[in-house]
């Protein structure tokens, strides 16, 4: 009980109506069990979990691994045909698009540009766009379009190289349905939803759902359902703390892959520090030299740009699942799970 005083605290204390204005959290481990919320959060209030969608892919990737349908290091061409991706990624006036792997979608090191973050030819990225709350829908197919007026940043898997590009995982849902032929939304609900009960968790894709809080950038309430429905595979879930707890569980458990897949999924590159990319997952961890929390233990999972997480320690077989939902400081989701792991 004092703990779960000590880490409603905390969530409390967040709540500053300038960065953070609500929190929705779940804490597990084999004797603690935490769900709590502050701010202008209700219970079990669903909320977008941006890019921890890519969890999702990954596991659906792996599942179809499993049953043999592909292999990591299967040419996306096998699936997405040569003409549909020529021109995709040309690097120094060789076009690589047939050389890129499913491997390298998953790792971040295919040297494809994001979409959504990277700068186009003029000078604005589509992320900027957005957070002037200026919404519009975007296809797939202008994804591709949006990426091939993007410059690339290295060959594909080159060594020690790796670009975080949710041009990625756009690529891997559309190879999903291919494989499946069927929707992405029935395929998540099929592989990972329905498989462990997750009532509150679904693919956003009817731009007049007001279900999902509204994302914050800063103190503005973000109106972009056209842009949320779009993002898709690499962004556009909708879940709650307590369904993103049982998914991270059953991540990690073994009930969408098999869990000796891990061991090659951790192999580490960095992307932007604290983090590392690792084959369809991330990894957070500060050196202790630069952290507070000298015994802070290394977190595998996912973040997004909304202040949603999804995070496993298996240091202290601990699992955390949330959102600060701001968009403005990646940071704030970080120094919250910090606090809340440097308890156990």
């Amino acid at each position: 009980m004092e703990k779960q005083i000590k880490i409603q605290s905390i969530l409390d204390k967040s709540i500053d109506s300038k960065n953070i204005f609500g929190i929705s959290l779940s804490v597990k481990n084999d004797e603690f069990d935490f769900s709590g919320y502050s701010g202008d959060f209700k219970i079990n209030e669903p909320y977008f979990i941006a890019s921890v969608t890519k969890l999702f892919i990954t596991a659906i990737i792996m599942h179809l691994r499993e049953e043999k349908t592909l292999t990591l290091d299967d040419p996306i061409s096998r699936y997405l045909g040569s003409d549909f991706l020529k021109g995709l990624h040309i690097h120094n006036g060789t076009d690589f698009s047939e050389h890129i792997t499913i491997r390298h979608l998953l790792s971040h090191t295919s040297g494809l540009p994001d979409y959504f973050q990277d700068k186009n030819n003029s000078g604005e990225s589509l992320e900027k766009m957005l957070l002037r709350n200026s919404d519009r829908a975007f296809s797939f197919e202008e994804i591709l379009e949006l990426s091939k007026g993007i410059k690339p940043h290295f060959p594909p898997g080159k060594k020690g190289k790796a670009h975080y590009s949710d041009t990625n995982f756009q690529l891997l849902g559309k190879i999903i349905e291919k494989i499946r032929s069927s929707s992405l939304k029935d395929v998540i609900n099929e592989i990972v939803i329905d498989q462990v009960g997750m009532s509150r968790t679904y693919l956003y894709s009817n731009p007049q759902d007001t279900v999902p809080k509204s994302l914050r950038y800063k103190n503005v309430v973000l109106n972009i359902p056209l842009a949320m429905c779009s993002f898709w595979a690499d962004g556009g879930i909708v879940s709650t703390s307590e369904d993103m707890m049982v998914f991270i569980r059953s991540f990690f458990g073994g009930k969408f892959f098999h869990p000796d897949y891990l061991k090659e999924m951790t192999i580490w590159n960095r992307i932007f520090f604290p983090l590392q990319a690792g084959v369809g997952i991330v990894r957070f961890k500060i050196p202790g030299i630069f952290s507070p929390f000298q015994t802070l233990p290394e977190l595998i999972g996912h973040s997004g740009l909304s202040g949603a997480f999804a995070f496993y320690a298996p240091e202290k077989n601990l699992y955390l699942s949330g959102t600060v939902n701001q968009i403005n400081n990646p940071s704030l989701s970080f120094r919250l799970l910090m606090k809340i792991a440097n308890l156990f």
